[in-house]
């Protein structure tokens, strides 16, 4: 710690070398973390993938663990003072089963997310594209962490082979249901891609701060999951000082942050008709969704320009992060 505690103290005194300190540190930290933890990440995963041993799963989501939460101590004792202003509800834990929505602005987001649920929330998992298990040591743990992966049809492909109608879905749901046994985060941009200014008036967007959402990766995971879900969370972040890039993270240039997380409830008669496969089925139970989904993002919005109007006003405060 008295090595990170200097270099904060660089940061103070000289600004443009402290950035590039915190960079190289972090840069080498995560790299020897990723070599030390991907090794039985990989072992025990194909363990895992061969046998179906409950005790290998447990060793890949605990080195899983492990891995974020040595980045994010990263965060803590390396880069400089930061106002980061965080709100999580009381009854959130790490045993829970949850699905978390989110507004997206960049790379950087999933990373506060990993950060804010270290000892408050289960491992985060998030749809993810079928085609990234092909890319080495970061696709297969995706497998072995049981991601649900997105195997997309294409138009043609359909044409040529009407059997594939839907089989996307299909996959997508027996990939989901693998989470039904244990402590999970399922986090869903509903948006689908970062925000931008530009997308947001090229779609005509009726919102200040976010694109318009899509509800069928929710409803997808509904259906799925049902029962075995505690509770739906819906996270806003805001970058008062602009949408950062992730290098912008470990130089220590994200000096301001806002993450708000809160439940939020949808009507009983409408989970169990999504459950029950009316999202795909009912054109009604698909209208009351959207209706739902259009009610959180008003709010969303409003809360946005409320949580960046706070920073203007009130004063930072030194280094307040959980």
């Amino acid at each position: 710690m008295r090595f990170n505690s200097t270099i904060q103290k660089i940061h103070k005194r000289t600004p443009k070398l402290g950035k590039a300190l915190s960079l190289a540190t972090a840069t080498g930290v995560i790299t020897a973390n990723s070599i030390a933890a991907g090794i039985p990440i990989w072992l025990m995963g194909a363990t895992k993938a061969i046998t179906g041993s409950q005790i290998a799963d447990k060793t890949v989501i605990g080195v899983t663990n492990y891995w974020i939460n040595s980045n994010n101590a990263v965060i803590d004792n390396i880069l400089p003072d930061k106002d980061w202003r965080i709100s999580l509800p009381d009854d959130v834990h790490t045993y829970g089963k949850y699905l978390l929505l989110s507004n997206h602005q960049s790379w950087v987001d999933t990373s506060i997310v990993q950060y804010i649920s270290e000892k408050r929330l289960p491992l985060t998992r998030f749809f993810t594209k079928f085609e990234l298990i092909y890319i080495p040591v970061i696709g297969q743990a995706f497998y072995f962490l049981d991601f649900p992966m997105m195997r997309r049809h294409s138009k043609e492909a359909i044409a040529k082979n009407p059997a594939l109608q839907g089989k996307d879905i299909e996959e997508a749901k027996r990939a989901c249901a693998l989470l039904k046994n244990k402590p999970f985060t399922l986090l869903n941009y509903l948006e689908g891609t970062r925000f931008t200014p530009t997308k947001r008036d090229k779609q005509h967007s009726p919102y200040k701060n976010l694109l318009k959402p899509r509800a069928g990766g929710l409803s997808l995971a509904i259906n799925a999951l049902g029962d075995d879900i505690d509770g739906i969370l819906d996270m806003t972040i805001v970058y008062p000082d602009g949408v950062p890039t992730y290098g912008d993270l470990w130089k220590g240039n994200i000096k301001r942050l806002g993450v708000d997380v809160r439940h939020i409830k949808m009507p009983d008669a409408l989970f169990a008709a999504i459950q029950d496969g009316g999202y795909e089925n009912d054109e009604t139970v698909k209208a009351k969704m959207f209706d739902w989904v259009e009610q959180i993002w008003q709010q969303k919005d409003q809360r946005i320009t409320d949580m960046l109007a706070e920073f203007n006003v009130t004063p930072e405060l030194e280094n307040q992060s959980n």
